[in-house]
């Protein structure tokens, strides 16, 4: 069965990025460039996974998981930061928003292929 991930940001880039990483072994992306387009398409589509940038505009990724955790579908989703920041404390506010993980850009895609496969087994 074909796993579902939420693509959520700012960067056109980045998302192509993740995008080309995962979907080649199968996985099915769906974009978003912000929190609230995000909100938008997790309403419509159930996903296995979501990965979310945290600085973006409109609504940020510790805004868009505090929503997105309050949606009752979402309560176990993992969710994986991905972003610039390496900040202990916004670590620690986006662990208890829900973030299940975090991940510093750049990384190389193998890291990122490897830490999906371990949070969707």
């Amino acid at each position: 069965m074909t796993k579902t991930i939420l693509c959520v940001d700012d960067s056109a880039s980045m998302r192509q990025t993740i995008k080309l990483t995962l979907a080649v072994r199968g996985y099915r992306i769906i974009e978003a460039v912000d929190g609230l387009d995000g909100l938008g398409k997790a309403e419509n589509t159930t996903v296995d996974l979501v990965i979310t940038d945290l600085n973006m505009p409109r609504m940020g990724g510790l805004e868009f998981i505090d929503a997105l955790r309050q949606m009752s579908e979402y309560k176990g989703v993992p969710i994986l930061f991905v972003t610039t920041e390496s900040d202990e404390a916004l670590r620690a506010r986006a662990k208890e928003a829900g973030a299940t993980g975090w991940l510093t850009k750049p990384f190389a895609p193998e890291v990122l292929l490897k830490v999906t496969r371990r949070l969707l087994a």
